[in-house]
């Protein structure tokens, strides 16, 4: 079942492997780099690779060159100056990297339920992030996390004592400018509780938080890289 980084209304702790995602990020200097100690820009590449093939009714791309650990990870689709969100889905189960980027990927551009899948025109105008999650770490209570540093989930009980859970990566909050409370009652409210957010129900959360890894390409970075690996 696919749920987002901003959850989903009907989103369950223990059935959900895949998670749609709300945030986007800004480019700089065609490659963005964070922690960077697994992440590299080809996994960027190879997602492209598997989408351009997906749009062309080619075969699959071979096996990309890079580590096949295993990790839990989201791709996600932005398109524009503005880079605007186009698709993301991910999954906190860890994944070996090849099998888990070329699924993401064509998952997060074709089946993210907020959007229409994206066409190969729209491809020229692409930019996709690779996110890779770690260090997961139980929070003490909903407070026990530093925005900007760490993405947070969340375990709670709607209105109706069903568990829920909802997710948002690392970007999200600081980007929206939201403080710790803001972020947790926004997340609350996307992981489908309808209610009034009392401190209570704040307290009531079961908090994990986690760091990630991520690396941005354009299209045009694909196309460069292609042209390069063709030289």
């Amino acid at each position: 079942m696919a749920a987002g980084c901003c959850g989903t209304k009907k989103q369950k702790l223990n059935n959900s492997t895949s998670i749609p995602c709300n945030g986007s990020t800004v480019l700089q200097n065609g490659t963005q780099i964070r922690y960077s100690t697994i992440v590299q820009p080809e996994m960027g590449f190879f997602c492209f690779d598997v989408l351009y093939c997906q749009l062309h009714q080619l075969d699959p791309p071979k096996t990309p060159n890079f580590s096949n650990d295993a990790f839990p990870l989201f791709v996600t689709w932005s398109i524009g100056k503005d880079m605007r969100l186009r698709g993301c889905i991910g999954t906190f189960n860890a994944m070996h990297l090849h099998a888990g980027l070329r699924e993401y990927a064509t998952t997060s551009a074709f089946k993210d339920s907020r959007f229409n899948p994206i066409t190969r025109e729209e491809l020229p105008r692409l930019h996709v992030s690779v996110s890779i999650l770690r260090n997961f770490e139980d929070g003490v209570d909903y407070l026990d996390w530093e925005v900007g540093v760490h993405g947070i989930r969340i375990e709670f009980h709607n209105e109706k004592g069903n568990k829920r859970t909802a997710t948002y990566l690392p970007d999200v909050a600081p980007e929206q400018g939201w403080d710790q409370i803001q972020t947790i009652d926004s997340l609350l409210h996307k992981g489908g509780y309808k209610g009034l957010v009392t401190p209570d129900i704040r307290r009531s959360v079961k908090l994990t938080r986690y760091q990630s890894e991520k690396v941005t390409v354009s299209y045009q970075d694909y196309m460069t890289h292609w042209h390069c690996r063709r030289c």
